[in-house]
């Protein structure tokens, strides 16, 4: 220390005597009115100013490296512990429903009579609407007293024909006439059963069509009724072909409904075999619970697969790792921490992963245990001494 400050007040007087003498010579120069001698002797005066700074410099660092009397940098750490990451694919999809479905009519005639309104909930094989069958009905029960009297026929010839008593063609003759009369009422009941419209599964009538009095006719192609079942709604998303393999039935997935507010945990239920040559990308489906029935078809849902999970992954935020110049990722830790908090910092080099919010994975470069150097990690270099705020 002595030394330093011996070494520093010489630099001092000798720029005090250079001065002095600069002064005389400057002003005698001045007088003899030389320029070239004036240029040259401006320029002795920069190199020597020049040399005394670059010596105070080093008199400074020397002091602040000996004494310890430079302003150590005060720095934030996070101990780093293996952590469950889970990283999510971010898409959007439409609900949609594989029970809504427009009922036709499947003969043509007058609607006389239609039983459900709009918003009804109906039954699997309710009756909805019934079309004028033009005396279909009162054929079939003829029908239905002719196939009575074949089959009465034929049971007491059958009896006849067991006991050795009346001809076999007696007996073959009334089993004929009594399966076609049994035929024809099969036949008669199918086309009767064409007058009606019944619902293929439960649900709800999301629409009516035709009103009661309205002609209908298959070959119009103009349906009655549209029904809707809100019980199976299910989410389509199309996927990138890149997440083929991480992308499974059984996956995590967060639904959020913008419209209704509503967020809805659930799994992959399938994923499609086929990558659509259009958009390079194969459907997944998602089941959506929708026991209030609040949820419609059509609906937009921002969906968020979990295509990847690491049970113990290091986790460090974004902002403390910085670049180089080689564009390789770096960040400080904190090393060689005393009891007082003093340490050292390190630079560290890692290699990061995946991403999610503010979590970033480091594959390499640290490891469990470490303290990566959070606040004040811009303001120190390599090697340099830190100390490391309280509580931390």
């Amino acid at each position: 220390m002595k030394k330093s400050l011996y070494v520093l007040s010489v630099a001092l007087l000798v720029l005090a005597a250079c001065g002095r003498n600069s002064d005389t010579s400057v002003e005698s120069l001045i007088a003899q009115g030389n320029l070239e001698a004036l240029k040259a002797h401006k320029k002795e005066l920069v190199d020597q100013q020049a040399a005394l700074n670059a010596s105070l410099k080093q008199l400074d660092s020397a002091i602040e490296a000996k004494e310890g009397v430079g302003k150590i940098p005060l720095v934030s750490t996070l101990k780093i512990e293996p952590a469950r990451f889970d990283h999510f694919l971010e898409l959007q999809g439409d609900v949609r429903t594989k029970q809504n479905i427009l009922l036709y009519p499947e003969m043509a005639g007058t609607l006389i009579k239609v039983l459900v309104k709009e918003g009804d909930q109906v039954r699997q094989g309710q009756l909805l609407a019934r079309i004028d069958d033009g005396g279909m009905a009162s054929g079939l029960e003829q029908l239905r007293t002719q196939a009575a009297l074949a089959e009465t026929t034929f049971e007491r010839q059958k009896r006849l024909w067991e006991q050795n008593i009346g001809s076999e063609i007696q007996y073959l003759q009334a089993k004929t006439n009594f399966e076609a009369t049994q035929n024809s009422v099969s036949q008669a009941e199918a086309q009767l059963a064409k007058t009606t419209i019944r619902a293929p599964f439960g649900g709800i009538i999301d629409d009516v069509m035709l009103d009661q009095g309205s002609t209908v006719n298959p070959a119009a192609g103009m349906p009655v009724f549209r029904l809707v079942n809100l019980g199976e709604m299910y989410v389509s998303i199309d996927v990138p072909e890149s997440y083929l393999e991480s992308v499974s039935p059984g996956k995590e997935v967060h639904i959020y409904l913008p419209v209704l507010g509503d967020s809805i945990q659930t799994r992959v239920r399938q994923a499609g075999n086929y990558i659509n040559p259009t958009n390079r990308s194969f459907s997944v489906e998602v089941p959506v619970p929708n026991q209030s029935g609040r949820v419609k078809p059509n609906l937009t849902a921002r969906v968020r697969i979990n295509d990847y999970t690491n049970e113990k992954a290091l986790l460090i935020p974004p902002t403390v790792i910085s670049e180089n110049a080689d564009g390789e990722q770096y960040v400080y830790i904190a090393v060689e921490i005393g009891e007082n908090r003093i340490g050292k910092a390190q630079k560290r080099v890692i290699t990061t992963g995946k991403s999610q919010g503010n979590d970033v994975e480091v594959l390499s470069g640290i490891e469990p245990g470490d303290h990566i150097i959070t606040e004040g990690a811009r303001r120190i270099r390599e090697g340099q001494q830190i100390e490391i705020s309280e509580g931390i």
